[in-house]
C-alpha cells in the first residue's frame, strides 16, 4: 500500500461562515462594495472619537507627557468624511436593488 491510514494527512478544515462571507463580498456590487468601505471607515472615526475623548479627560499635571501624539481628531474627521461619502455613493445603490 502506498498510503497506510495512519500516514494519511487531514485536511485543513475552514470555517465555513467566513469563506462564504468573503465570497459574497468579492462577488457583490460595486455598491455594496463602497458601501461596506464606508462603514469600516465610520467604525474608525468612532474609534478616533473615543480615543479623542479619552486624551480629554486626562487633565492632571502630572501627566501632560503622558496623553500620546496621535493626532486624533484630523483622523477623525478624515475617516467621518470618507466614511460619509463612500456611504452617500453606495446606499442608493444598495437600497436601489433590492
Amino acid at each position: 500500500m502506498a498510503h497506510k491510514q495512519g500516514l494519511r494527512k487531514r485536511p485543513a478544515r475552514l470555517n465555513p461562515f467566513a469563506m462564504d462571507a468573503l465570497t459574497q463580498l468579492a462577488l457583490a456590487s460595486d455598491a455594496v462594495q463602497v458601501a461596506v468601505i464606508g462603514a469600516l471607515f465610520w467604525i474608525m472615526a468612532a474609534f478616533c472619537g473615543l480615543m479623542e475623548w479619552r486624551r480629554g479627560r486626562n487633565r492632571s499635571v502630572d501627566r501632560l507627557e503622558k496623553v500620546g501624539w496621535v493626532p486624533w481628531t484630523p483622523i477623525f474627521l478624515m475617516c467621518a468624511m470618507i466614511g460619509g461619502g463612500c456611504l452617500a455613493m453606495g446606499l442608493p445603490g444598495v437600497l436601489g436593488s433590492s
